[in-house]
């Protein structure tokens, strides 16, 4: 722990919190909600995998696993529990650099696709509301919603949003025109 400190900090980062097990490792991830976590497979206790599956649980947030081990398959196991790295320790900074930058690259990447994916539904869902609206096809309605962003300047997704709003105002008020 106090190597990793040492090594953390003169990569300059800031630790917000230390962990001597697992269950204090959950705790501290949930209070704390570090950019990242970096936790020992061995820790007394709840061990770094069970600390990783249960982080995740409640958690996007990267997890780089450190093991003394280097047995065939911990890896994998690690990967499994939902760790964005694993190393083998005694490691250098020039080892946990590019691990940390592999871990946050990979979930800004994965939150990207989420917000992508849920972006989709909702222009996707205003389109079906048009189409029922206005009796539109469904290409007339996303020309009709991308016109409308467009006049607008605002995000399509934004619009959408503002699409499914009104029809769930109209739905809940139905004296409202």
């Amino acid at each position: 722990l106090m190597v990793l400190r040492k090594t953390l900090t003169e990569m300059g980062h800031e630790i917000v919190a230390e962990a001597g097990d697992g269950e204090q490792a959950l705790v501290l991830a949930r209070e704390h909600k570090p950019d990242i976590a970096i936790l020992d497979i061995r820790m007394p206790g709840m061990d770094g995998l069970a600390a990783c599956r249960a982080i995740q649980g409640f958690s996007a947030m990267p997890i780089i696993i450190l093991s003394a081990h280097s047995e065939a398959g911990l890896g994998s196991e690690a990967s499994k529990a939902g760790a964005d790295a694993y190393l083998v320790k005694p490691f250098t900074a020039a080892q946990l650099g590019p691990a940390i930058e592999l871990a946050l690259s990979n979930k800004q990447k994965l939150q990207q696709m989420n917000e992508a994916l849920e972006s989709r539904k909702l222009i996707e869902r205003a389109k079906g509301i048009l189409m029922r609206q206005t009796g539109m096809n469904e290409e007339s309605a996303y020309l009709k919603l991308q016109k409308t962003a467009r006049n607008e300047n605002r995000k399509l997704v934004d619009v959408a949003r503002a699409v499914i709003l009104a029809d769930q105002l109209q739905r809940d008020n139905p004296n409202i025109t």
